[in-house]
């Protein structure tokens, strides 16, 4: 029998997917120690294995709820972005933190560096190369989807395709290139505190390419399959908030790390 409510909330059906999720994150930090300290990484595979699937799952769920059984009112997509809102700015926090690492070893270099910055022996990235172009391409895909959000707001459904797939194209792009440049490195992550630094700031970072090229591509899936409407895309509006920030982040990191920091 349908049960009938008399307010605008959601209250979510029982799901085994925030218990799969927290043993896959589990298994994947578990897979990720064995792989330093081992160099064994099929738990680490096990992990990714988990979190995709539990992942997909999830998601599934919630484009049901949101598309095919009309539980996202106005409030609860009120709740929505207020939540993405926060996230992002939890994620902001999160890489202040690193930012104030480099800050506070770069600005006064220890003896134990050499009291200079780079540090001895560290030969850096040339900023104007492979991390510049990184940059342009961060930066066109920042207007990309930007493009297929005005796109979507005009019911324009070839349009917002069209730059979307460009969008997601782009992020494969800065992954690749971030990866190359990552195996033609001359230092690594135990080189010393700029290694950690730029190591840890840099592939976090690339870890969140990854995350919201992903987001889009899920954008892009549900918009073949018209799933949004220019009143009802919230889906779409967090991804796109989500792919500004690291944009805005990348920004960050050309400038301190591989500009002002070499």
């Amino acid at each position: 029998m349908k049960m009938h409510k008399n307010h605008p909330y959601h209250l979510v059906d029982y799901s085994p997917w925030p218990l799969t999720g927290s043993i896959g994150a589990m298994t994947l930090t578990s897979g990720m120690i064995m792989w330093f300290h081992k160099n064994e990484m099929y738990l680490f595979y096990l992990g990714v294995s988990i979190l995709m699937l539990t992942m997909f799952q999830w998601w599934r769920d919630i484009i049901r709820e949101s598309t095919f059984q009309g539980h996202h009112t106005i409030k609860v997509t009120n709740g929505l972005k207020i939540g993405m809102i926060l996230f992002i700015i939890s994620e902001v926090f999160f890489f202040i933190s690193f930012f104030w690492g480099f800050f506070h070893s770069s600005l006064a270099p220890t003896m134990e560096i050499g009291m200079m910055w780079p540090p001895k022996g560290i030969t850096v990235f040339n900023p104007m190369e492979i991390p510049l172009l990184n940059t342009m391409i961060l930066l066109c895909s920042g207007m990309t989807v930007t493009w297929a959000h005005h796109s979507l707001m005009i019911n324009n459904y070839y349009e917002c395709k069209k730059s979307l797939i460009l969008t997601v194209m782009l992020g494969i792009y800065f992954t690749i290139l971030q990866a190359y440049e990552y195996m033609e490195a001359s230092f690594c992550i135990s080189d010393s505190i700029y290694g950690s630094c730029f190591f840890m700031a840099t592939g976090f970072h690339g870890i969140h390419v990854i995350i919201g090229t992903l987001f889009l591509l899920t954008c892009l899936m549900r918009h073949t399959k018209c799933h949004f409407s220019k009143n009802h895309h919230f889906g779409f509006e967090a991804a796109a908030w989500y792919w500004h920030f690291v944009d805005v982040v990348w920004l960050f990191l050309y400038i301190s790390i591989y500009w002002w920091g070499s």
